[in-house]
């Protein structure tokens, strides 16, 4: 191993789980194209995992193994670092809520930033691009509710909304209907016309 790959590896053992690694970060360290293939050549050693062109993520070390770190930290780590809104999929949102028993194959999140895969290991995380109107209330449970109720469209949606508003809190039908404005109209008329 070169230098320059053990001083690569000496940084990164001190981020986070989860926490991107990019050439960028490491310019320090030597130059662009020193730096480029000091990671490749980490990542095809199995010292670094490539979650996609010019991004890697350091694999955690257990007693009981190597594995790639968890999609809910990398997820945590990419929104604290980018400023992006990232939340999960309308499919998980309604499976959560007890719209369907349908359990999503591919981890899905919709986020403010642009579309792309990540490859953690063996697992494909999917970050699509998706309006304001879906990330409205992130990490809130109304929220969550409106991400559900875009899955599954404007043909059941008012109906997926009488089931789902008996769960919710006086507080959280309050926020939903908050948001009613930035809705499309569709979603619109039946969360504004919900009871406290």
């Amino acid at each position: 191993m070169t230098a320059l790959s053990t001083r690569i590896l000496e940084v990164t053992k001190e981020l986070p789980e989860g926490a991107p690694i990019a050439a960028k970060a490491l310019l320090h360290l030597g130059k662009r194209a020193a730096v480029d293939q000091a990671l490749s050549r980490l990542a095809e050693r199995g010292k670094l995992l490539r979650a996609r062109r010019g991004v890697y993520l350091r694999p955690v070390e257990s007693r009981f193994g190597v594995r790639a770190p968890s999609v809910k930290k990398v997820v945590e780590e990419i929104k604290a670092r980018s400023g992006e809104t990232i939340v999960s999929s309308g499919a998980a949102a309604a499976n959560h809520l007890g719209l369907t028993t349908q359990v999503p194959v591919r981890q899905v999140y919709l986020t403010s930033g642009p579309s792309r895969e990540l490859h953690l290991g063996k697992q494909v995380v999917q970050l699509k691009h998706a309006p304001l109107w879906q990330l409205t209330l992130a990490n809130r449970r109304a929220g969550e509710v409106v991400r559900a109720l875009a899955w599954v469209g404007p043909k059941t949606a008012e109906r997926a909304l009488r089931s789902v508003s008996q769960k919710l809190t006086p507080t959280e039908v309050s926020e939903l209907k908050s948001a009613a404005s930035s809705l499309p109209t569709w979603l619109a008329k039946p969360v504004s016309e919900l009871h406290v």
